[in-house]
């Protein structure tokens, strides 16, 4: 690996480790690393705001996505005009009521362990020890009650699809199972992947006439403003200049240029799926996408050997990267387009909102790469519970590269056939969608539940019954009565559950363990 990319004095890195001796950092050798990092995840940032801020016009103008995450904050700060104000419905009130005491329950159970617990989910499969039907496992029914309350504003057909798409898999698993296959399901994740990269060759499809304009625009050099104030000529510009130092960067680090191109092509591509599920349907989940899939494809699909005849550097700094494909950056594009479409409905200067979310980025990055260092070389990193963040998952990736250069990796047809079949299911499902009208299933709910499946089917299937008996019996009218019901049912969770077990947690100490709430 490259001096630039990372120090390489070895006595500083072993008291990063031990700790040094007057607990002080070695700022040195740090600060050049850093920024050059800095640089990377910034480029990478801009990358993927112009690549959303592109998508988001045709979106928005051409497709009236309904951004159903953006509602609850609008409807919180009064932006959108309603009947009733928020915090005076009535039916808000109640829908907080409930899931705040349905959080405080848990919560006396973790300070009283007499005290009985709701809990959080629901298995069925602890009694299944036996092939083929263990291969069922793991079948929780999660309770999320954020999931249910945002999940209300989602269209049935994109709730139906996930809780049922997620029970098929598992039942086909049992199927392969007894066909004498291992038990380790028919690839979700591989078909995941497929799913996504189909769909966003859809995406760009879509959105061919915003592609375009932009194109026409940067080689015209006719600065075309949208209604956001961003040119497209900016936008392309930003989007190609951004993908090139990336892909250079990696290059620069060691790795070949047509694995950095296609693997950060890749990365962009789940990204942005990702970007398009929170627009449409705006599920607060951050790994809601194949998870370490834009890495894994490259090794199932191509094998080792392509990978280490490209040259030495290039198998430990892919590995080094590997971070992008399982990490929270893909996430990022969520709250890009909801910035976007909060600034076009509150009517707020979207150029102002950059700054911010830039500002914010290099905070962020500066006061992470700060807080760690003076924990490691105070403290040593030995001496911490975790030891070093990722230290886990970097062993695992470097014993993973290791073992393909002594034992040639060869490609996995099984992983193969599983991904192309994501893939064909998307379309099969895309063509039937367009072509009748009423069609119950959407491809986006089927890759959705390839992707984190096991989380959500249980909170959609819920979602899918209320909504589709309001719908029913209630109609439109009142299914836009209940809406404040479920928005307060998410808010009452994130306001017990987040804020007020967060602020208990910091004085606390380990109580919080008997109740652990997790929103990603």
């Amino acid at each position: 690996l490259p001096k630039w990319l990372m120090p390489h004095d070895m006595v500083a890195i072993r008291h990063l480790y031990e700790r040094s001796l007057d607990g002080s950092v070695p700022w040195g050798i740090w600060w050049k690393p850093g920024l050059l990092w800095l640089t990377f995840f910034f480029a990478l940032w801009w990358t993927m705001f112009c690549m959303m801020s592109l998508f988001y016009r045709a979106w928005a103008e051409d497709e009236k996505l309904a951004f159903p995450l953006v509602f609850l904050p609008m409807e919180v700060t009064g932006s959108e005009t309603s009947a009733i104000p928020f915090f005076k419905n009535r039916l808000m009130w109640c829908g907080f009521g409930i899931a705040a005491a349905y959080n405080f329950v848990n919560i006396l159970h973790a300070f009283y362990p007499s005290i009985p617990a709701i809990g959080k989910s629901v298995s069925f499969t602890d009694q299944l020890h036996d092939l083929p039907w263990s291969a069922i496992s793991p079948f929780d029914f999660n309770f999320r009650p954020e999931l249910i309350g945002l999940g209300y504003l989602v269209s049935t057909n994109i709730s139906l699809t996930v809780w049922l798409s997620h029970i098929l898999i598992k039942l086909g698993s049992v199927f392969a199972a007894k066909q004498g296959y291992e038990p380790h399901g028919l690839y979700n994740q591989e078909q995941g992947i497929g799913a996504y990269l189909v769909l966003a060759v859809m995406l760009v499809w879509q959105a061919r006439r915003h592609i375009r304009m932009a194109w026409r625009s940067a080689i015209s050099g006719h600065k075309s403003d949208g209604k956001d104030g961003l040119s497209h000529r900016s936008i392309f510009f930003g989007l190609c200049c951004g993908f090139l130092y990336v892909c250079w960067f990696a290059t620069r680090a060691g790795m070949a240029w047509w694995l950095a191109a296609e693997y950060m092509g890749v990365v962009l591509a789940v990204a942005l799926v990702y970007g398009r599920i929170r627009g449409q349907t705006g599920v607060p989940l951050v790994w809601l996408f194949p998870f370490g899939m834009p890495k894994s494809l490259f090794l199932y699909a191509m094998g080792s050997q392509s990978l280490i005849a490209s040259g030495a550097t290039t198998m430990p700094v892919w590995v080094l990267f590997s971070f992008l494909s399982r990490g929270y950056y893909t996430s990022v594009v969520g709250y890009q387009v909801e910035s976007m479409e909060i600034a076009r409905r509150a009517k707020l200067d979207l150029r102002r909102i950059v700054l911010a979310l830039t500002l914010a980025l290099v905070t962020g990055f500066v006061i992470g790469w700060v807080i760690h260092l003076l924990s490691y070389y105070q403290l040593g990193a030995l001496h911490r519970e975790d030891g070093i963040w990722g230290t886990s998952q970097a062993v695992q990736q470097y014993s993973l590269s290791t073992s393909m250069v002594t034992q040639h990796l060869q490609p996995d047809l099984q992983r193969i056939w599983a991904t192309v079949g994501g893939g064909f299911i998307v379309i099969l499902m895309s063509m039937l969608h367009l072509g009748f009208t009423g069609f119950p299933l959407h491809p986006l709910g089927y890759a959705m539940a390839c992707s984190y499946g096991d989380l959500l089917w249980g909170s959609f299937f819920l979602v899918w019954v209320f909504k589709s008996l309001a719908l029913r019996y209630g109609g439109m009218r009142f299914y836009r009565q209940t809406i404040p019901f479920f928005l307060g049912f998410a808010l009452g969770h994130f306001a017990v559950s987040g804020i007020f077990w967060g602020l208990v947690g910091g004085v606390s100490g380990d109580v919080v363990k008997g109740y652990s709430v997790f929103f990603g």
